[in-house]
C-alpha cells in the first residue's frame, strides 16, 4: 500500500472519489468567504515544483497504468504559476499512460488570472474540469458572504474557461442568503446558471462548521425553508445540457437529472418531498452541524 503525507483536512468533490490526488497548493488562495470553514485552519502555500513532481514520480510503476483520473488539491490548484502548472501536467501525462482526465478546484482569484490561451494549454494538456464555487448568483449574497467578485465578473470567467474546451462544475449553496434573500438568491442563482449552462451544476446545503460568526448574520433556514427555496430554483433553471446533482453530504434531499429533459420531474421532485416533510417534525429544523471528517 502506497500514502501521501497529505496536509489534512483534503477535500475532494465527490465525482473525484476514485481519483489519484496530488496536493499541489495547501488551503485556498482566497480563503475569505465568510460561510466557508475548508481552508481556515490552513496558511496558503504553493508547494515547489520539484517536491510535487518528485511525489509523482514516487508512484510505483507497477500501479501507474491504473490511473485513470488525477485531482489537483487543495482548494485553488489552478493558482499554481503557469509554467509549473504546465510542468505538471506533462509529467503527469508522462508517469501515467492511461490518464484520461485531471480535475482541480477553481476559485474566481485564480480562473481570473488565467487567459484563454493559458487555459486552452492546460486543457490540452488533460486539465479537462474545473471545480468552480459560484456559490450565489445574488450580488447582494456575495457580498454579504465576502466573496470578493460579482456574478458578472464570475460569469466572464467561466464563459473563458468553457471557450477554452474545459468542463465546468459549478456550486451553489442552498440556504446561504438566509431568510432575508432567500427568494433573491435561488431566482438570482437560476438565472446565472440558465446563462452560463455548464456541463454540471451541484447544490450544496448551508451548515455549521467553523462559521459561527457568518450564521450570526442570517437567520439560518430551516429543512422545509430549504425545500422551498429548491423549488424557486429548480422552477427558475433552464440551462441546455446541463447535469444536475445535489448528491453532497450536506443535502438532506438527493436530485439527479439532465436540463432541460428532467425539468418537471425534478420539480416534482422536490414537491413530494415538500408535503411529506409538512408532516415531519424535521421541518422546522435548523441547519445541522456536520463533523470535519465527513465533509
Amino acid at each position: 500500500m502506497y500514502f501521501f503525507n497529505y496536509d489534512e483536512p483534503l477535500f475532494r468533490p465527490p465525482s473525484e472519489a476514485h481519483s489519484l490526488i496530488f496536493q499541489i497548493t495547501i488551503g485556498c488562495s482566497q480563503n475569505r468567504c465568510k460561510f466557508c470553514g475548508m481552508y481556515k485552519m490552513k496558511r496558503f502555500r504553493v508547494r515547489p515544483l520539484d517536491e510535487v513532481m518528485k511525489e509523482i514520480r514516487s508512484i510505483p510503476p507497477r500501479y501507474r497504468d491504473a490511473v485513470r483520473r488525477v485531482f489537483l488539491a487543495d482548494g485553488d490548484a489552478l493558482i499554481y504559476p503557469q509554467n509549473g502548472l504546465e510542468r505538471i501536467l506533462e509529467e503527469l501525462n508522462a508517469v501515467f499512460p492511461s490518464l484520461t482526465r485531471i480535475g482541480a478546484y477553481a476559485s474566481p482569484n485564480s480562473l481570473s488570472g488565467k487567459s484563454l490561451e493559458q487555459l486552452q494549454v492546460l486543457r490540452a494538456g488533460k486539465l479537462r474540469i474545473l471545480y468552480y464555487g459560484l456559490e450565489s448568483g445574488d450580488a447582494e449574497t456575495l457580498s454579504l458572504v465576502d466573496k470578493g467578485f460579482t456574478p458578472e465578473e464570475m460569469l466572464e470567467q467561466c464563459r473563458k474557461a468553457m471557450a477554452a474546451g474545459m468542463k465546468l462544475s459549478v456550486t451553489a449553496i442552498l440556504g446561504l442568503a438566509g431568510r432575508k434573500r432567500s427568494a433573491e438568491h435561488a431566482a438570482a442563482t437560476a438565472q446565472w446558471i440558465t446563462a452560463l449552462s455548464p456541463e454540471y451544476f451541484s447544490l450544496l446545503t448551508m451548515f455549521q462548521r467553523h462559521n459561527d460568526d457568518f450564521l450570526k448574520l442570517i437567520e439560518p433556514l430551516s429543512h422545509g425553508e430549504i425545500l422551498l427555496e429548491t423549488k424557486v430554483l429548480l422552477e427558475g433553471l433552464e440551462p441546455q445540457g446541463t447535469i444536475l446533482r445535489s448528491n453532497h453530504v450536506s443535502n438532506f434531499l438527493e436530485l439527479a437529472g439532465s436540463y432541460p429533459k428532467d425539468r418537471q420531474r425534478l420539480i416534482d421532485t422536490v414537491d413530494a418531498a415538500i408535503a411529506q416533510a409538512k408532516r415531519d417534525p424535521r421541518w422546522c429544523a435548523e441547519i445541522p452541524s456536520y463533523q470535519e471528517e465527513y465533509y
